[in-house]
Order: structure tokens, then sequence, then C-alpha cells
């Protein structure tokens, strides 16, 4: 019997099973495949690029900016398609597993399933739009011995960390009239799924904490916290990504990458964007200060 009281997730669980039965979809018919975007609309809103509030953005061209925002939209995509790779491989260990109850493991094939189905729609954005997938950045995953629950905690930790992100960047583009009908079609269907699987990890993972964590040792939960917090920066920079500087037409682009990095505009925008992420943690003691990012 697991001795973590599972109740709130469980039953999160079963209501979270039926939505996805409901909204269930074919992700191969779902989305019209135009042979390129419309030039005239961007792929995301301005405002939440990495070069927004920056002085090279300023000096960007319509056409620059229009393809700044589809390599970062390309960046986007790319970089939740590798982590949701992760994520996936991670979730098909659990079903079944001895930390899983019934309802959880109902769960986790919907889950799986829909995370395939990102992996999917996102890689022929990625494919098509941008001419590519961009190639996995290495995160900061720990290693050797762990404290109990503290793998599990690590993982959807970091699943939150990752499916937090994009949903903000999905939101935002969803709703900007401004922006290209498939990616805010993309960005529409991604999210339906992913206020469920954020609600998932928030149940989850407050019944973990509150069950494990008073457990650990001082020093166990401060090197946890040290590492949540620095996946929370490496998060960040991996989107800050040079190579779709290069291909949007922009010059010197680590240069840019830095630039843009030390800005006190993309500062306070990482700091807005990851408000909610941090707060939660804060709350449950996953963090026990809010990170520099």
């Amino acid at each position: 019997m697991n001795a973590v009281d599972l109740t709130r997730t469980n039953e999160l669980s079963r209501r979270l099973s039926a939505m996805s039965r409901e909204r269930f979809y074919d992700v191969y018919h779902s989305f019209e495949w135009p042979e390129r975007l419309d030039p005239d609309r961007f792929a995301m809103s301005p405002e939440i690029t990495t070069l927004a509030g920056t002085e090279v953005l300023n000096s960007l061209t319509d056409e620059q900016i229009h393809a700044l925002t589809v390599y970062e939209t390309a960046t986007l995509f790319s970089n939740t398609l590798n982590g949701e790779r992760l994520l996936v491989s991670g979730l098909a260990t659990q079903l079944y597993g001895r930390d899983a109850t019934p309802e959880i493991t109902d769960y986790l094939h919907h889950f799986l399933d829909e995370e395939n189905k990102h992996m999917i729609m996102f890689g022929v954005f990625c494919d098509t739009y941008a001419g590519r997938v961009y190639p996995e950045k290495k995160l900061a995953f720990a290693e050797g011995p762990m404290a109990p629950g503290e793998a599990l905690i690590r993982f959807y930790a970091m699943a939150m960390v990752v499916e937090a992100f994009g949903d903000y960047y999905n939101v935002r583009t969803m709703q900007d009239d401004r922006c290209d009908p498939l990616a805010r079609e993309i960005s529409r269907v991604h999210h339906q799924d992913e206020a469920r699987h954020l609600a998932f990890d928030r149940a989850y993972l407050t019944e973990l904490a509150a069950e494990h964590l008073p457990q650990w040792p001082e020093e166990t939960l401060t090197a946890f916290r040290k590492w949540l917090a620095g996946f929370m920066r490496v998060n960040w920079v991996t989107f800050y990504n040079p190579a779709a500087y290069r291909d949007a037409g922009i010059e010197n682009p680590y240069e840019v990458q830095q630039l843009a990095l030390a800005s006190e505009s993309q500062k306070t925008l990482r700091r807005d964007i990851s408000r909610g992420t941090v707060r939660f943690f804060l709350k449950i003691g996953l963090l026990d200060e809010e990170p520099e990012l």
C-alpha cells in the first residue's frame, strides 16, 4: 500500500481521465498545414520574444521580426518536444508501478497519449516552417542516491517547469489575433491538454511534498532547492537560442544572446512568466526563496 495520502490526486485523476476521453482528438487530422505561414502574421507575440524590450528588436526590419517570431516559436516547440520526450519515457516507467494508484495509472495513459500528440504536432511545425527541430540542450539532471520520494518529486517538478513555461506562451499566442491561425490553433490545443497536466502536477507534487519533505535531511532539501533553481534558470537560457537568431537573419547571434539575457526588460519578463510556478514551489516547500532567473 502506498504510504502517501493521494486522496486528492486520485479524485482529480478520475476527473481528468474523463475530460481527456471527452476531448480526445486525432492529431493527424486536427490541423491544416499550409505550405508556408502567413507573412503578414506573427507566429508569436513580439512582446514575449527574447528580444522584446531590447535595442536589438528596435533595429530589426518587419521581415526580421516576423522571422524571429517563427524561429522562436520553433525554439519553444523544439524545447518542449525534447522535454516531452523525457517526460514520456518517465511516465511510461510509472505505469502500474508501486507509486501509482489505479486512478493515477489510468490518467497517466491519457497523459502519455497527449504528450505523444504534442511531439507530433511540434515536430511537423518545426520541420515544415523552420526546416528542423532544434537540437536538445543538456539540462541539469540529478545523479547519485536520492532520499525517499525525491526521484518522483524531481520528475514532476521538472515536468511542471517545462509545461508551465510553454503554457504561458500558448495562452498569449492563442489570444493574439495578430498571430498566424495555425500557430494559434496549435497553442490552443496544447493549452487545453496542458491545463489538465498542470493540475495533475500540482496535486501530485503537493501530496508528495507533504509526505516526504519533512523526512528529508536538511542537506538533502538544500541540495534539492539548489538543483531546482538551477534547472529553472537553464530552462530559460535554452530559449535564448543563437541558432534562431541566425536563422532570422540577425547578425552576431551569440552576442545578441548575452545582451538579451542581461536585459532588465527580459529579466522582468522571466520573473513575470515564472511567478506562478515559483509561488507554488515556495508554497509546498520545494523552494525557500525566489530564484534569480
